[in-house]
C-alpha cells in the first residue's frame, strides 16, 4: 500500500474511536463526597452502539460518557467486563455509527507496522495516531492488582488517556487493543489481541459474563533446586502443587507432584509458558499434556473449561 493509501485507512479508522469519560463518586475520611474524573478510549465494534475498552478505565465508574466522531457526549453503560484480560463492552445509545474492523492476531508477525490509535491525556480536536511496530508476541505482564498473558508489545507510544484504543495494522484492521505502559521505560507498550478480544465480547453478548479458559491447578516453575529437593527427574516444567477438586485436572487424574512438560506438542519449561497456553485456548477444547510422575512419561488428555 502507498503512504497515501495508509493515511486514508487510519482517516476511517478514526471515525470509529471513542473517547471515553468516566465519573466515580468517593467518600474520605469525613464522609465528604468527591468526584473523580477518568479518561480513556475505546472503538466501535458495532453500528448498534457496542464499544470495547479497557475494564480498568470504566472500574468503578458511576456514569460513562463517549465522545463520538463528530458527536457530542453520549451516555454509556457497562454490559460485562473481562477482567481477567483488561476488556470491557459498553454501549451507548446511538445508531449507524462507523464499526472498526477486526482483524487477526494470530497472523501477526515481529516487525510488522502498527499503529496506535486514541485520547492520550484527554486532548481535544480528535484522536491521536503513532506508529511502531510489533516488537514482540506472547509477553507477560504483572502488578499488585492483575496479571494479563499473551499480549502483543510494541513500540508504538501508547500513553495515559490511550488506555482501551485500538492498535490496527496497515490495512486498518484492529489486531489488538492497547492497554498498559512500562513506566519510566520508552518504546515499550502491551495491547491485547483482538481474538482473545472477540471471544470476551462474544461470551458477554451472548451468556452476560466471561469465564477464562481454566485447568484447576496451582503450580511452580521446576529449577534445578527444585528438582533436587522433590528428588524429580527433570529439572523444567511446571510442577503441580495443587489440583482444585472437580476441575478439568482433577477429571483427568493428574496429581499433585506431577510436572506437565509439554502442552499440545509445545515446550513447558515455566508455570508462565503454561498460562499463556491456556490463555491461547478456547472453552469445550481437548488439550494433551505430557506428564512427568516418578519415572515414567506419559500424556493426558482434559478438557478445558471456563474458570468459576
Amino acid at each position: 500500500m502507498s503512504e497515501e493509501d495508509i493515511l486514508n485507512v487510519l482517516e476511517t479508522v478514526t471515525k470509529s474511536v471513542a473517547h471515553i469519560n468516566t465519573l466515580r463518586v468517593v467518600q474520605d475520611y469525613f464522609h465528604r463526597r468527591t468526584p473523580l474524573r477518568g479518561i480513556g478510549s475505546g472503538f466501535i465494534i458495532e453500528p448498534d452502539g457496542h464499544i470495547v475498552t479497557n475494564a480498568h478505565v470504566v472500574r468503578g465508574a458511576d456514569r460513562i460518557g463517549a465522545v463520538l466522531h463528530g458527536s457530542d457526549l453520549v451516555e454509556g453503560a457497562i454490559r460485562g467486563a473481562c477482567q481477567s484480560i483488561d476488556i470491557a463492552l459498553i454501549k451507548v445509545d446511538s445508531e449507524g455509527l462507523t464499526a472498526a474492523e477486526l482483524g487477526d492476531s494470530d497472523k501477526l508477525r515481529v516487525g510488522q507496522r502498527v499503529y496506535a490509535i486514541g485520547n492520550p491525556f484527554g486532548l481535544v480536536g480528535g484522536p491521536t495516531v503513532t506508529s511502531g511496530v510489533v516488537s514482540a508476541l506472547n509477553r507477560s505482564i504483572r502488578d499488585r492488582k492483575v496479571s494479563l498473558q499473551n499480549l502483543v508489545q510494541t513500540d508504538a507510544p501508547i500513553n495515559p488517556g490511550n488506555s482501551g484504543g485500538p492498535l490496527v495494522d496497515t490495512g486498518g484492521r484492529v489486531i489488538a487493543v492497547n492497554t498498559a505502559i512500562i513506566p519510566y521505560a520508552q518504546g515499550i507498550g502491551f495491547a491485547i489481541p483482538i481474538n482473545t478480544v472477540k471471544e470476551c465480547v462474544e461470551q458477554i453478548k451472548v451468556h452476560g459474563r466471561y469465564a477464562a479458559p481454566w485447568i484447576g491447578i496451582h503450580g511452580v516453575t521446576v529449577t534445578p533446586q527444585i528438582a533436587k529437593y522433590y528428588s524429580l527427574t527433570v529439572e523444567r516444567g511446571a510442577l503441580v502443587t495443587n489440583v482444585i477438586e472437580g476441575s478439568p485436572t482433577h477429571k483427568s487424574k493428574t496429581k499433585a507432584g506431577d510436572v506437565i512438560v509439554a502442552f499440545d506438542g509445545v515446550d513447558i519449561n515455566t508455570v508462565d509458558d503454561l498460562r499463556r497456553e491456556i490463555g491461547r485456548r478456547r472453552i469445550g477444547e481437548t488439550a494433551h499434556l505430557l506428564v512427568i510422575r516418578g519415572r515414567q512419561r506419559g500424556q493426558i488428555d482434559l478438557k478445558i473449561e471456563g474458570r468459576p
